[in-house]
């Protein structure tokens, strides 16, 4: 499973990966996998969702 709406939501909001992972306080490798598709803890799909402004359940559909 890819993630490329959560790449387009990052890059919609003008953030670079690093940059996102410094607002959710991960590292930027964590980013990448899981735009590549690797599901988050609970707690980070909702640290992101709250950034990018999403339902962080969208991570679990």
């Amino acid at each position: 499973m890819n993630n490329t709406w959560l790449t387009e939501k990052r890059k919609n909001k003008g953030l670079s990966q690093s940059q996102l992972a410094t607002l959710v306080e991960v590292d930027r490798s964590y980013i990448t996998r899981i735009e590549n598709g690797r599901r988050p803890s609970v707690e980070i799909a909702q640290r992101i969702a709250v950034v990018l402004d999403f339902p962080w359940t969208k991570f679990f559909e």
